[in-house]
């Protein structure tokens, strides 16, 4: 048995204006520096002030936010006692929302502690609007958030409920149309990884797969028309909404191993995480192909690849996804990325260690060992097709 989980989505022009519906009288807003300055932030603000409410805003996410950052989301939540949290940015807004939530609503909890089958019951203080400037990684969608231990330089890949949902999640475009061409690119390449690993996780069922070959049909498409005219708003509106279905996608089945190797490099090497599962994705397509030619060749189909044999298909799709990256001028290698030979072969076991004991390689449709892990970190870096 199994259950397929999302929020209430809003999309489309003037989404923003549900926000006015939503319940809430002390609400504060969760948002990093970057977007704060950007002149976003206002249209939020002054759409909440049209009832009559307190608002607060939190604008100090970090990149990749850590435990600690996480803590002071919640300390402040804590002074304000808001019964609305607004998470406005990127992922990494979205994903500190969460871990602040729970640590507001539950101080008796630890965030390393929370599992899939901790009861949390939120939602006893406050609710979840998710607001994404970016269209990537799907957070404002999914019931995980992805944290930084810094003590440890990992990233933690299993802060997992349910409840984690958020309760809104509102798809204005008018908020990716400032996306810069760099973010467009990464973000789009992991929503893209999103999708085809939901495809073929272990975890797969019917009602993700459509959304996973649909977001992926979607992503193909638009995708180099929202990098090519930033201002193009139709392209900036299918490619959010190809984000999204790809983090209901994904949040219902599960992703794979381009993820957890992603998750590793993005600990070490401080890599933007789409870049990080964007070069790994075609890499692990290729290792996975041995058990999961099939199912590639169906996303090659959705992709208008013809081509009766799997294998074949799986081929072709792998050089459409590297010709997208090419369009995008993203890096092929680890070693195109600017990760020398040196501090490759420094950080190398730790990125196996990581990627070993990630959850997401376990769902991942061949499951590799430690040799396996080695060989295709030393094919990402040097940019050899993987063959074993």
């Amino acid at each position: 048995m199994w259950f397929f989980t999302s929020p209430k989505i809003v999309f489309g022009e003037d989404s923003l204006e549900q926000l006015r519906a939503v319940e809430g009288k002390r609400v504060l807003v969760i948002t990093d520096p970057v977007v704060s300055k950007l002149g976003m932030l206002e249209l939020v603000v002054n759409e909440l002030k049209k009832e009559p409410r307190v608002i607060e805003v939190f604008d100090q996410v970090e990149p990749e936010p850590s435990f600690e950052n996480v803590e002071k989301v919640a300390m402040a939540a804590c002074r304000f006692q808001p019964d609305l949290l607004v998470a406005f940015g990127g992922g990494s807004c979205i994903d500190a929302a969460k871990g602040a939530w729970v640590l507001y609503e539950r101080p008796d909890l630890k965030l390393d502690a929370v599992s899939a089958l901790t009861k949390l019951d939120l939602r006893k203080k406050a609710r979840l609007v998710a607001i994404p400037t970016t269209a990537g990684t799907g957070s404002d969608a999914t019931w995980c958030a992805v944290l930084t231990d810094r003590a440890q330089n990992m990233k933690l890949d299993y802060f997992t409920s349910r409840e984690l949902v958020p309760d809104y999640s509102i798809l204005d475009p008018r908020f990716v149309l400032k996306l810069p061409r760099e973010a467009t690119a990464y973000t789009g390449l992991d929503a893209l990884d999103q999708a085809i690993e939901a495809y073929v996780s272990q975890w797969r069922n019917d009602f993700s797969d459509g959304l996973a070959l649909r977001s992926v049909q979607m992503l193909f498409e638009y995708l180099p028309r929202a990098y090519d005219n930033p201002d193009d708003l139709l392209a900036r509106q299918k490619t959010q909404n190809a984000a999204t279905m790809s983090g209901l996608a994904f949040s219902n089945s599960q992703v794979g191993l381009a993820h957890a190797t992603g998750h590793a490099l993005g600990a070490i090497f401080h890599m933007p995480h789409g870049l990080a599962v964007g070069i790994s994705n075609p890499y692990v397509i290729q290792f996975s192909s041995r058990d999961a030619a099939e199912r590639y060749s169906d996303i090659a189909r959705v992709v208008g690849i013809k081509e009766e044999s799997a294998r074949k298909a799986t081929g072709m799709l792998v050089e459409s996804i590297k010709r997208l990256m090419v369009h995008l001028k993203t890096p092929l290698s680890l070693r195109e990325a600017g990760i020398s030979q040196s501090a490759f072969e420094q950080n190398i076991d730790i990125l196996i260690e990581q990627t070993n004991r990630s959850t997401c390689a376990f769902m991942n449709p061949r499951v590799p060992d430690v040799e396996d892990i080695r060989k295709l970190f030393l094919c990402m870096h040097d940019g050899k097709e993987v063959d074993f």
